[in-house]
């Protein structure tokens, strides 16, 4: 079995275990005999149209030609996100462009670029977090990636290793999480060695990344609201948004700003002039 089956498989299981019958409307009787957490492999297959065995064959990877049909009403009996969704097609059928690279080389312009936006907190990283140009002013409010052994420059290995990680993030718990959740759905497009060494590194360091990685949640890193502290200027609220760069497929540059008049714009200027 491939690796991408075996995501397949454990991202199903762990869908159906969040489910009830009663969540999604089938009688229940008597449950005392149940053995298994959430909905049973036929519970499900009835709610998508499917038969017993179809099913099965899904989960385990062994389906040929899952028509888009199909899939939506999975996707839909389980009631997954958007992003779920989108992480269940690819699991399936193969992500549109594979990217298995070990390493990616970042445009002089790309680079300069970043380090242009001046007082803007600014860095680039690739689907696992490795962070490829950091301007002066993130590595002020996150920490200097610049600074460290190359090994060393993946958020998610800073994140969870890395004892600032838990200064700098007001709601640690909250982005740890999250890093883990892209990581994940990262993975049906950028499945490889680097991701198995990146796991298996940061279950066997940390419990909390072993845990989250078990929950099988997939997230996709956008926009939103972010807290963050710094010693020297107390706690900020900022907004992150994350662009996609055409030429550059894979690699995703984050932007950090804060709201005009802020109390926390007055502390991030104070900050990056510092």
């Amino acid at each position: 079995m491939t690796a991408r089956q075996d995501e397949l498989r454990e991202f199903l299981r762990s869908r159906r275990a969040r489910l009830t019958p009663a969540d999604v409307g089938l009688a229940t009787g008597n449950d005392s005999g149940r053995r298994v957490a959430g909905l049973r492999r036929e519970e499900l297959a009835i709610l998508a149209g499917v038969s017993a065995d179809y099913y099965a064959r899904l989960e385990q990877g062994r389906a040929a030609n899952v028509s888009e049909q199909v899939l939506v009403a999975v996707a839909d009996a389980l009631r997954l996100n958007d992003v779920e969704r989108r992480h269940l097609n690819a699991l399936v059928r193969g992500p549109e462009t594979p990217s298995t690279a070990e390493s990616i080389r970042v445009r002089p312009a790309l680079r300069s670029m970043i380090n242009a936006l001046g007082p803007v907190p600014a860095l680039l990283h690739d689907p696992l977090f490795q962070v490829l140009a950091i301007n002066k002013a993130a590595g002020v409010l996150i920490d200097d990636f610049q600074a460290m052994p190359a090994v060393d420059r993946n958020w998610a290995k800073w994140t969870f290793l890395n004892p600032r990680a838990r200064e700098v993030y007001v709601d640690w718990d909250e982005v740890a999480a999250q890093v883990v959740a892209v990581i994940r759905a990262a993975g049906a497009h950028a499945a490889g060695p680097r991701l198995d060494r990146l796991s298996a590194e940061l279950s066997s360091r940390s419990a909390e990344f072993a845990r989250f990685w078990a929950e099988h949640r997939v997230f996709r890193h956008t926009h939103g609201p972010k807290r963050f502290h710094h010693p020297a200027v107390g706690e900020m609220t900022l907004n992150y948004e994350v662009m996609m760069l055409p030429d550059d497929p894979g690699l995703s540059l984050i932007l950090y700003t804060a709201d005009p008049g802020s109390p926390s714009e007055a502390r991030l200027r104070e900050l990056v002039d510092r």
